[in-house]
């Protein structure tokens, strides 16, 4: 059995902080590696957003767990030593790394194997806008 490795960088433009639904992009990676049953591996090359699979339907799933992270890492803390880029530096850092900035998922037919109501989103921790990159890795 030959094992195919397929890898592709993708580029996500970001409003500021939120989530954005990266699931057909990645989907259309897969799709395009010609790989039929395996793993899809997703990575994003930053240490102020991240990655998560969640609910795809209902946009209050993910605005509630925007207020849980707010919480947990609150913007402009006095305890923060890091702030160089501003208030939100730091608290974006920690976000990042109370989710993930990788996450795999099985492949099947060609496509992803999510739940119905899964979607994968990049989820950007800083209050700006930037420019993300994610790399996508298929292995069948």
């Amino acid at each position: 059995m030959d094992v195919m490795a397929y890898q592709q960088q993708i580029s996500i433009e970001t409003g500021g902080r939120g989530t954005r639904n990266i699931t057909e992009a990645v989907d259309a990676v897969v799709r395009s590696s010609g790989v039929d049953t395996g793993l899809c591996h997703v990575f994003v090359q930053h240490t102020s957003c991240s990655l998560t699979i969640t609910e795809n339907a209902d946009p209050d799933v993910r605005r509630d767990l925007e207020t849980v992270l707010a919480r947990l890492a609150p913007d402009g803390d006095p305890a923060y030593v890091h702030d160089l880029e501003g208030p939100d530096d730091m608290a974006a850092h920690a976000r990042s790394v109370l989710t993930d900035t990788g996450l795999t998922v099985p492949v099947g037919r060609g496509r992803l194997l999510l739940g119905t109501w899964q979607g994968i989103f990049l989820w950007e921790h800083r209050t700006a806008r930037h420019r993300r990159k994610v790399v996508v890795t298929v292995i069948g």
